[in-house]
């Protein structure tokens, strides 16, 4: 039989309300006691029933995350920063997956808050105002990561995506390519991905070589760089592809041995983001470093700060990038 609330009163030697004092961290009992209560706790092994506590509350102690692709490297890192910042703090996560799928992000946020989760940390492709209305309808402290609003109203976690694609295509620039094709998310998306796209057009614009056929827009997958490739050696050549994430430039990697084409000797693939497989793949994908494990950590301490009413030093933090050299570009 699980162990009470009742049972730790009366082992320890105090009241029960003595003990909820101690468990929701209400400063009135001194050190002795609280010592006692926490010893006894660890003794009899007791687990507070968080729903019934919330119930009470209203506090849960449980921070929701939404993420679109379980699947993709990059979220589950994003996580884990996530994750242990939440258990130096005692909060619980609780993690949907959406499968990019607009309906299933509106459900997650229902489900969050039937749950009653205290604080919502969001990821997506994109910020679609259907979101953006669901967010201030169900009023629950939400941090958005990878992506902002327009309006930067809400608060938020990512770098500055288009400073980054541009300084990429100038680094492929530099390596002496001219020639360079894009493959990546589309470009009408309030996301990250359409600031990446954004960025690579305009260092193309502002060196008089921007080529619309040099062009491939679709998902975020292998395949789409696979078949990306492929599409736009169709219609022209290139000596440089930059792509809108690691994923996607392996598969143009692939695309382009099966075609005989070398990488770097006769093509250089830069990809974005910098997951673990990027630095064991051949070649070794050289790429845009985005600090995934710390937009996690700052996301989860900032939704803290907000839920606990801590001042906060910034609402909408730009974090640093690095363009990490590897072997797919030539030296």
């Amino acid at each position: 039989m699980a162990t009470s609330i009742k049972d730790v009163a009366r082992e320890a030697g105090v009241s029960i309300a003595t003990v909820s004092r101690v468990l929701n961290g209400i400063d009135v009992v001194n050190d002795e006691t609280k010592k006692k209560v926490l010893d006894t706790i660890e003794k009899l092994g007791y687990r507070p029933n968080i729903l019934a506590r919330s119930l009470k509350t209203h506090k849960s102690s449980t921070i929701g995350i939404i993420i679109p692709d379980i699947s993709n490297p990059v979220y589950p890192e994003i996580v884990r920063g996530a994750e242990d910042v939440a258990s130096i703090y005692n909060y619980n996560i609780m993690l949907c997956n959406t499968d990019l799928d607009l309906e299933r992000e509106k459900e997650s946020f229902n489900v969050l808050r039937e749950k009653m989760v205290d604080g919502v940390i969001y990821m997506s492709n994109s910020l679609e105002s259907d979101i953006k209305d669901i967010i201030e309808e169900i009023n629950i402290p939400t941090v958005l990561v990878g992506t902002m609003d327009s309006e930067k109203s809400l608060p938020s976690v990512a770098i500055d995506s288009f400073a980054a694609s541009y300084d990429a295509v100038s680094y492929l620039r530099y390596k002496g390519n001219k020639s360079i094709a894009y493959i990546g998310y589309y470009e009408d998306k309030t996301s990250d991905y359409s600031k990446i796209y954004k960025g690579y057009k305009k260092a193309m614009e502002d060196n008089d070589s921007f080529n619309s056929e040099l062009v491939y827009f679709g998902s975020l997958k292998a395949e789409d760089g696979y078949k990306g490739i492929k599409e736009i050696l169709s219609k022209s050549k290139v000596d440089g592809v930059f792509c809108a994430n690691d994923e996607v430039a392996m598969g143009a990697i692939s695309a382009l041995r099966e075609m005989g084409i070398e990488v770097p000797t006769e093509v250089d693939v830069m990809g974005f983001d910098d997951i673990a497989l990027s630095a064991i793949y051949y070649p070794k994908l050289t790429t845009v470093s985005k600090p995934l494990y710390d937009m996690g950590s700052v996301a989860m301490r900032l939704i803290i700060k907000i839920l606990n009413k801590l001042p906060i030093d910034e609402k909408n933090y730009i974090l640093p990038y690095t363009i990490v050299e590897r072997d797919s570009c030539k030296k």
